[in-house]
């Protein structure tokens, strides 16, 4: 079959590179899958056009909203992949939960990346709950092994004289709804009394007049960096390095930096939200925390404790076996796609 994927496709974002890995499944199924931009198309009659001329078989979109609303009416089935922003955020604006719910009608199939996930868009629409399939993220990490640590420290500005370092990274797009200015005072207020504590913070400038207000912040705070976005194998190999990966969203569907951390054997400190607590078992496979206070009590628990460590990482690394495997969502998107015959 020759497909298009729908989604949200800014650089380095979470949503890309979900597109992508969905596309390279569907390219080893055999069939020919061609990714477009959401953002790129106002209109329905303008996928429309394109599906006519290109000659697309089926459809699929990532965001029942920014993608999913574009393929109503369509003359092709199509299915659909739940964001987190779908069933956290725009399910509270009254029109966007109308067209999201035509959009469930007519697709052949929805996917939500988590029970929790399935459940809440189940509440708000009953009718779809028997297409909803839960197909968790499948994750596969390819640090660059010749990546230069030290170099890194220093184009962030972070000395690379101290004994002991401990960085930790922050991954988002830099956005509100990721709120990356969370714990920007409490970490330097900690750096003040300690110099080895560290916070980086990388990802794409996704809004940018939010982004000027987090690099005016950013200037204001020692111990605390902006860094440039990289590619995904430079940075999973500084996720390898440095001591803790953060999250700190308001809202998150499934964090694909989560997963990649404890695929990496490396400590996750997330925000207390749904969307995380998906995925993390507190003081088991991660630690949750619900004001910046409490983060910093964890991390130096985590700091003095190499033994919680070491468990949390194993345990974290298990569950990314069992739950997350690449081959499984392989499959089950290989399968998914027959329905669009």
């Amino acid at each position: 079959m020759r497909l298009l994927l729908l989604a949200c496709l800014r650089a380095r974002t979470g949503n890309a590179t979900t597109a992508a890995r969905i596309q390279n499944h569907l390219h080893a199924a055999g069939h020919i899958c061609v990714l477009k931009d959401a953002f790129m198309y106002e209109s329905q009659t303008e996928i429309a056009n394109l599906i006519s001329t290109d000659k697309f078989d089926g459809a699929l979109a990532i965001h029942l909203y920014k993608g999913g609303r574009l393929l109503q009416g369509s003359r092709i089935p199509f299915g659909i992949i739940f964001g987190g922003t779908d069933v956290n955020e725009d399910v509270k604006c009254e029109e966007k939960h109308r067209v999201m719910g035509a959009v469930l009608e007519e697709a052949r199939f929805a996917v939500a990346f988590t029970v929790k996930m399935k459940e809440l868009a189940a509440a708000e629409w009953p009718d779809a709950r028997k297409k909803i399939h839960v197909q968790t993220q499948g994750i596969k990490t390819t640090p660059k092994e010749t990546f230069d640590w030290y170099r890194f420290l220093q184009n962030a500005g972070i000395p690379t004289d101290t004994d002991s370092l401990h960085v930790f990274l922050l991954i988002c797009g830099l956005r509100r709804v990721k709120d990356p200015l969370y714990l920007v005072d409490v970490f330097s207020d900690w750096h003040r009394k300690d110099p080895s504590i560290h916070l980086g913070i990388i990802g794409p400038a996704v809004d940018p007049l939010f982004t000027s207000e987090v690099k005016e912040k950013v200037k204001r705070a020692p111990g605390v960096h902006l860094l440039q976005e990289m590619p995904q194998d430079d940075l999973h190999a500084a996720m390898k390095r440095c001591f803790a990966v953060v999250n700190s969203s308001i809202s998150e569907g499934m964090s694909a930096a989560i997963l990649e951390a404890m695929d990496l054997n490396v400590p996750v400190l997330a925000r207390n939200i749904p969307g995380n607590a998906a995925i993390i078992k507190h003081k088991e496979t991660g630690l949750l925390f619900s004001n910046p206070q409490e983060f910093v009590v964890l991390s130096k628990s985590l700091m003095n404790d190499p033994i919680m460590e070491k468990e949390i990482v194993t345990k974290a690394k298990d569950y990314m076996k069992k739950h997350h495997s690449w081959e499984s969502e392989r499959k089950a998107y290989e399968n998914l796609v027959l329905r669009l015959q």
